[in-house]
């Protein structure tokens, strides 16, 4: 028994010390050219260190945690008197070797202190940080103000707002749930979020079909008024701005099934016939529609969409309140005909808190093919909307290319669930 306690044991060291050596090897190999004594640590010395901190995990499980804590403070005295030596003799020594040798000590300690896959795990994570500095300073560097703003935002309403909501019905038929309209509420935003940096990393150089791609993902609507005005100005681009536009809408039918997929697992199989024809419909006459055009993309795309702003999310937010109360009131009072009325209606707006409140309705108490119609009537009533955008705002010509697309996959839409 004692020799199998043991191997573990020595098991557990190895996993120490090689958490050591993968931290050193990158460590190692960005000061690889420096000569010998210009730098704090190398692959050795991780590696020790590894070791160090799974020996003194094994100690405090035999002599308690003081052994550990006196033994991690002896460490972090000598690596600091060792740092601030280095910064004496080279004024450009980082203090991120002194904060990974410290961690390389508790990565190790918890390697042999029953949390393996943790340690492993958080070594690996450590490398690549240390690996993509570069990188990760150039993102810094492009990062503009309002969107780190906008990431912090994106931060105060989901993780410090949404776990001391209540997660319990409110309100007539106990129709509000304060969690779930605000987890729905960050679940668009985010998608949002994503969609702008998507579109920011793209750039308007790669053309508008990427463009587009990325804000189908934040706003189909938003892109459709911006390249309707665009048409305007700029003639010569009437078929690659229809093109993108097409993209753009065609990009929210997958949306609306990730959505919905993500309230109700059981809502995917329902809907991806229906959206796959409308995305194929759109895409497709996007496709020729490009193949015809000669244009140049456009350059003024940077600020199509915010990232995150705060006033719309509680706009949302409200929509969604309203949407779901009207939901309830629907059935409670005209059945499924009032409901598919009411998905008709908030497609003219926004099609994501209708289909919010149809997801989450499916779950209990609502028919998977009541939910499924009238989705895709709202899907179908958005897109003949922006359909109606595009020749009201951007003319006869931008319309004409993006209307009977859109038309025909609102009809095949509605015809795939009919048929199913």
């Amino acid at each position: 028994m004692n020799d199998l306690a043991d191997a573990e044991q020595i098991a557990l060291m190895g996993t120490a010390l090689a958490i050591g050596l993968l931290i050193g090897v990158e460590r190692g190999w960005r000061s690889r050219e420096a000569k010998e004594g210009e730098r704090i640590a190398g692959l050795r010395t991780y590696g020790l260190t590894g070791l160090l901190g799974g020996g003194s995990g094994v100690l405090s499980q035999h002599l308690g945690m003081a052994a550990f804590g006196f033994v991690f403070l002896g460490f972090t005295a000598a690596v600091t008197v060792s740092y601030v030596m280095q910064r004496r003799v080279n004024a450009d020594a980082s203090i991120t070797s002194l904060i990974t040798m410290l961690l390389t000590f508790v990565l190790g300690a918890l390697a042999t202190t029953e949390h393996v896959n943790l340690a492993a795990s958080t070594a690996v994570v450590t490398a690549i940080l240390l690996r993509f500095k570069d990188t990760l300073h150039g993102w810094l560097e492009k990062l503009e103000e309002r969107e780190l703003h906008a990431g912090l935002q994106l931060l105060l309403i989901s993780v410090v707002l949404l776990p001391i909501l209540p997660d319990h019905g409110y309100g007539p038929w106990q129709a509000l749930n304060p969690y779930e309209i605000w987890w729905m509420v960050i679940l668009i935003a985010s998608i949002s979020f994503i969609g702008y940096f998507s579109m920011k990393i793209a750039g308007s150089k790669r053309g508008v079909i990427l463009t587009a791609l990325a804000a189908g993902m934040a706003s189909s609507t938003a892109l459709t008024l911006h390249y309707a005005r665009l048409s305007r100005k700029q003639n010569n681009m009437m078929n690659l701005l229809a093109a993108g536009i097409l993209v753009a809408c065609g990009t929210m039918f997958p949306r609306i099934v990730l959505i919905s997929s993500l309230i109700n697992p059981v809502l995917f199989s329902e809907l991806i016939v229906p959206m796959a024809v409308m995305t194929l419909v759109t895409l497709v006459s996007s496709a020729i529609i490009w193949h015809k055009s000669v244009d140049r993309p456009p350059s003024e795309l940077a600020h199509l969409i915010n990232p995150l702003e705060l006033k719309p999310a509680l706009f949302f937010g409200a929509l969604l309140v309203l949407v779901i109360l009207l939901g309830k009131a629907a059935i409670h009072y005209f059945g499924e005909a009032g409901l598919y009325l009411l998905a008709a209606v908030s497609g003219i707006a926004d099609v994501d808190p209708i289909n919010l409140t149809l997801s989450r309705m499916s779950i209990a108490e609502l028919s998977l093919d009541v939910a499924v119609l009238s989705i895709v009537i709202a899907s179908s009533t958005n897109t003949l909307v922006k359909a109606m955008l595009a020749i009201s705002i951007g003319g006869l010509g931008l319309g004409i290319r993006v209307f009977v697309p859109l038309l025909v996959a609102a009809g095949a839409g509605l015809a795939a669930v009919w048929l199913m």
